[in-house]
């Protein structure tokens, strides 16, 4: 069993924490970041910056500098504190009642008043508008939500859920004003109001957004202390180019996401003013499937694949040290995470494929196309999905071919059912072993996945979140994470590290990027600290 951790050479002093910032921008500039995230507004999804719609890390890292939740995860980790609440708590023994009770004087960005009924309208709005992102999921356990006065607010669960209050501090459950927006429709386009650190100006060309600049909010109320002023958030087309706007000072900081190949360069050969910094990370890699289409309907199709698939190899060949393989669909840094994939399958065997094959009576070879996007997850996807498919090719069991397309006709062609086998990465929500289980299996789920498993959706997710000690919860989830071994909905394949490059006088970067690559912008600033 190869499953070593790789890690980077040491450079010394590269990889050190930074300074943490003490102010805003010593000059007057707005601190400048670049993404390789993309925001397009198309027919199929024009309202990307809704919290009722968005559920993907570029749009949420927009929501999480403008929109106010009740609570968040503070920095470093660890669980949700207030954050527009004042405080928040379950009200009974069975984690069934929760009670949050407002800061005084909240007030939206324009200064219209904030109070429980807008709490109350924003949740009702996202589980009334259910739209096909999977986003109402995060919500769905709720039964009613009851408001107290103006400051309270109480939600009434339909099951136990310890994990709620990480519910609650995602952006889905983002505090919106019913002036701005409809109760029972999406805002179309980038338009963002709400009360949160920052208020937001869009500059965009067609249906792209091009630049989103924040400026500090004075009505602003909550937890987050901004070190800064200003900041800018630009969309590059890859890593290359966002590198080259680095190494230009076109911009300050670059994040999501660098390429193996310029963390590589960047240690191995480090420029005077520009530092790289890795950041703990949850990312998740892994194969979905849509186990209605034809070619992989068969079960034991999808269990020759993974018995097939060689995960180290593909690590040590597309990322290098910067992933490493999974055989789970938690990841070794959160609880309950196991090893189902290689207890069942081992290592990579050919011979063991082609006999499941054989039994099920499935001709070989299987002809499947393996999707991916082009322009989400970095230039190295490309180069995974050759190698994959070159894997499966070589074992003689597949006829496989590769297809790419950008992620907004990618993302919508993957929810409709278009694809038997693509590829997606996973970015947790909140740092539970839920949100690696949920998502895939549970009742309206990200993949819109045809895939039911009734033991799990109706017994063990549920059986899961009674545990107020999520280590508690470990033995529910090894059984999960055996069944979907054994039925194989999902292919988990590896998970990733962060890396944050930035210019030498910004200070705060180390905590700018949390676990599940959320960029809280509010922490950078320039100068001395």
């Amino acid at each position: 069993m190869n499953r070593k951790t790789l890690v980077l050479p040491a450079v010394a002093g590269l990889l050190a924490p930074l300074l943490a910032a003490c102010g805003g921008a010593e000059d007057g500039r707005a601190i400048t970041v670049g993404t390789t995230d993309q925001f397009i507004a198309t027919e199929d999804a024009p309202a990307p910056l809704d919290p009722a719609y968005a559920y993907d890390t570029g749009a949420w890292n927009i929501l999480r500098q403008t929109v106010q939740t009740l609570l968040h995860v503070p920095r470093g980790g660890g669980e949700p504190v207030p954050e527009a609440a004042q405080s928040c708590g379950f009200s009974d023994k069975a984690s069934e009642s929760y009670r949050c009770t407002l800061r005084e004087g909240l007030t939206f960005a324009d200064g219209t008043p904030l109070t429980a009924e807008d709490v109350k309208f924003s949740i009702e709005r996202v589980l009334k508008i259910k739209s096909d992102n999977g986003t109402a999921a995060l919500l769905s356990n709720i039964d009613t939500v009851e408001t107290q006065g103006t400051d309270g607010i109480v939600f009434h669960l339909k099951t136990p859920d310890a994990t709620f209050p990480y519910k609650l501090s995602t952006p889905v459950a983002g505090i919106l004003s019913k002036d701005k927006y409809a109760a029972d429709k999406l805002r179309d386009g980038f338009d963002v109001d709400g009360s949160g650190p920052y208020t937001l100006k869009v500059e965009r060309e067609g249906d792209k957004a091009t630049r989103f600049v924040f400026t500090k909010n004075p009505a602003y109320k909550g937890d987050v202390t901004l070190r800064n002023d200003k900041v800018e958030l630009r969309p590059y087309a890859d890593a290359e180019a966002m590198g080259a706007a680095l190494e230009s000072d076109d911009i300050d900081m670059m994040a999501r996401s660098l390429s193996q190949k310029q963390i590589k360069d960047l240690t191995e050969t480090p420029k005077d003013d520009i530092r790289v910094t890795e950041v703990p990370g949850l990312e998740i890699r892994y194969l979905g499937f849509n186990t209605k289409a034809p070619s992989v309907e068969e079960k034991a199709v999808r269990q020759a694949m993974a018995a097939v698939v060689d995960r180290g190899a593909l690590v040590n060949l597309v990322y290098g040290p910067t992933a490493e393989p999974l055989y789970s669909l938690i990841p070794s840094s959160i609880t309950g995470h196991a090893t189902p994939f290689f207890d069942e399958y081992g290592e990579p065997d050919p011979a063991r494929a082609a006999k499941i094959l054989k039994d099920a009576g499935v001709k070989t070879p299987v002809k499947v196309t393996l999707n991916y996007t082009t322009d989400h997850y970095g230039a190295e996807t490309a180069q995974e999905f050759e190698a994959l498919k070159k894997q499966l090719i070589a074992s003689e069991l597949f006829d496989a071919t590769v297809k790419g397309a950008e992620w907004s006709q990618f993302r919508t062609a993957q929810k409709r059912g278009d694809y038997a086998v693509y590829g997606l990465g996973w970015f947790p929500d909140y740092p539970d072993p839920d949100n690696y289980i949920a998502p895939f299996l549970d009742s309206d789920n990200f993949l819109n996945t045809p895939y039911v498993n009734k033991t799990v959706r109706e017994k063990l997710i549920p059986r899961s979140r009674r545990q107020a000690d999520r280590n508690a919860a470990s033995p529910v989830y090894a059984q999960i994470q055996k069944i979907v071994a054994e039925d194989v909905p999902v292919l988990p394949l590896w998970q990733g590290k962060q890396y944050v490059a930035a210019r030498s006088d910004l200070n705060g970067v180390e905590y700018a990027l949390n676990t599940s690559s959320d960029l809280l912008l509010w922490e950078l600033g320039r100068g001395t600290a």
